[in-house]
């Protein structure tokens, strides 16, 4: 594990690949860690530098002093590259809300961002699994979060995949890990209830997110999993309403994390985002006389 202070709270981050490669930034979703975007970095890291991490509060990670919002997210993850020094326009990736924080980190910071790649991102629709919608319940939330026993933990990681062959031993054996970190339920908590509720997720920051990428659109990719328990796939109609600028794919026979259950494809579809953006971004060759 490697680790990072970034305003008093230790980090936990992962970075391999060439350090003067174009830097890839990769964001979990809600509960989860970077274990689930590291299929991609081997695939990715011979010539980018990838750059994985548990935000704030999240993972092993500990929490930042603020409440825990997705601007505070966004913040809380440019800050951490700022730490590691990693001043440069980054590839950003998320997915769930992952992906919901590059938006946010997108608006915020258009300069520093060169692509967007959103996979089951959260933003798109109202829709999410009963299993978020019931924390917003008073005392049930703290009280199904502060049970992530093996069992608990198989339960949630079966929702997330197609492929039961992905419920693997080590990844329940790391949800109960993680559910027994003393961040892990007041956050959880804090950005469930500051994105939505009982009836599902709030349309206000989402439209308002929306509107501000619209102003400033980035190459984007979005791809879904079409058996997706979470977020619906139906919701990659919104997104691509959102980005008509965007390349987009439906993934068949899969889950909430395409990144993770189809990886070669997944990367294979990302490769030509990141070279095009890459390439534009070279300066032009000087006129010669």
């Amino acid at each position: 594990m490697t680790w990072i202070d970034v305003r008093g709270a230790r980090i936990r981050y992962e970075a391999s690949g060439p350090a003067d490669a174009p830097p890839v930034v990769m964001l979990h979703g809600i509960g989860r860690s970077l274990e689930d975007w590291e299929p991609q970095r081997p695939l990715l890291d011979a010539d980018h530098r990838v750059i994985t991490l548990d935000m704030p509060g999240f993972g092993l990670s500990q929490r930042l002093p603020a409440r825990t919002t997705l601007s505070s997210l966004a913040d809380g993850v440019w800050a951490t590259l700022d730490e590691l020094g990693e001043a440069r326009p980054v590839h950003l990736m998320g997915n769930s809300l992952g992906g919901a924080v590059a938006m946010r980190m997108t608006a915020d910071q258009p300069a520093r961002v060169r692509t967007l790649t959103l996979a089951n991102s959260a933003g798109f629709g109202k829709e999410v699994t009963l299993a978020l919608r019931l924390l917003a319940v008073p005392f049930l939330g703290r009280s199904l979060l502060g049970r992530i026993d093996p069992r608990a933990a198989r339960r949630v990681e079966r929702s997330l995949f197609f492929e039961r062959a992905h419920v693997t031993e080590e990844r329940i054996a790391l949800a109960v890990t993680i559910g027994k970190q003393p961040d892990f339920a007041p956050v959880y908590l804090e950005i469930a209830k500051a994105l939505g509720g009982l009836r599902g997720i709030a349309a206000p920051w989402r439209a308002e997110l929306l509107s501000r990428l619209a102003e400033n659109p980035k190459p984007t990719l979005l791809v879904w999993g079409d058996h997706d328990l979470i977020l619906p796939a139906t919701h990659l109609e919104a997104a691509r309403a959102a980005f008509p600028h965007a390349e987009s794919h439906l993934f068949p026979d899969t889950g909430h994390m395409p990144q993770l259950e189809r990886p070669a494809e997944f990367a294979a579809l990302t490769r030509p985002l990141l070279a095009a953006a890459e390439a534009r971004a070279l300066p032009s060759p000087a006129p010669q006389e």
